[in-house]
């Protein structure tokens, strides 16, 4: 399974993903973040994009893995653009100090190019028998609406610039097999002010609010504390969702 996981901070998206070691076997993440250092997993620490790629780059070692996590697509996007200033000069010579540097996009284009390299990485790995799972965090996106007004809504926190071109966001959806959304529960009453329990929902199709997808779910789940059945429907444990 090619797998991406995003929600606010503090939902239990780490954990969430740690959970499929219940299902699939032992899980390896790697740890851009210390968003593990609650958790009793393995791990690799990756601080840089060289590292990252190192790692990804040898899928044949990580087949002792049920799966392989990276904690989070949106660091390593970050380090992705990091590299690409340091390694990548301007087109008329000399260096950048930002990925705006470039000018007209192409700095943008840039990082684009080198997070695909990343993603044929994490294809080989998949393809070798790895279920791969992204972890993001998100943002608050613009939805462009042909037929009408365009609105907002909930969208992993990733390079999406307006034109489209060089948008790993919509890259990363199309690659994956299942978008989740995990959200806080909030009922919203008829003055504005919203409530809620701290009850938890993992969410795999697309609506107004949030972007998903799933090549196998149709329902949301409630996503309580230890509980992998999101991982036991995603699976050949749990069956079909019908």
């Amino acid at each position: 399974m090619r797998t991406v996981i995003y929600g606010p901070g503090g939902v239990g998206k780490t954990e969430l993903a740690s959970l499929l070691e219940d299902v699939d076997g032992p899980v390896l993440f790697l740890d851009l973040e210390d968003g593990t250092d609650h958790l009793d997993v393995q791990r690799v620490r990756v601080t840089d994009w060289d590292t990252l790629r190192a790692v990804t780059s040898g899928p044949e070692a990580l087949t002792s893995y049920g799966a392989v996590v990276v904690d989070s697509l949106t660091k390593a996007e970050e380090h992705a653009a990091a590299w690409v200033v340091e390694n990548v000069p301007h087109e008329n010579g000399g260096s950048v100090s930002s990925v705006e540097g470039y000018g007209f996009g192409k700095g943008y284009t840039h990082v684009y190019q080198e997070f695909v390299a990343l993603l044929n990485d994490l294809e080989q790995m998949a393809r070798s028998g790895t279920n791969v799972v992204l972890i993001c965090h998100e943002c608050v996106a613009n939805v462009p609406n042909p037929t009408g007004a365009d609105w907002i809504r909930y969208e992993p926190r990733l390079q999406s610039p307006a034109s489209g071109k060089s948008s790993i966001r919509l890259r990363v959806k199309e690659w994956a097999d299942h978008v989740l959304f995990v959200a806080f529960d909030t009922v919203v009453s008829s003055d504005g002010k919203a409530s809620g329990s701290g009850t938890r929902t993992i969410h795999p199709q697309e609506r107004p609010g949030h972007l998903a997808k799933s090549r196998r779910l149709e329902r949301p789940i409630a996503y309580r504390r230890g509980d992998a059945e999101v991982w036991r429907q995603l699976t050949d444990e749990g069956g079909d969702d019908e």
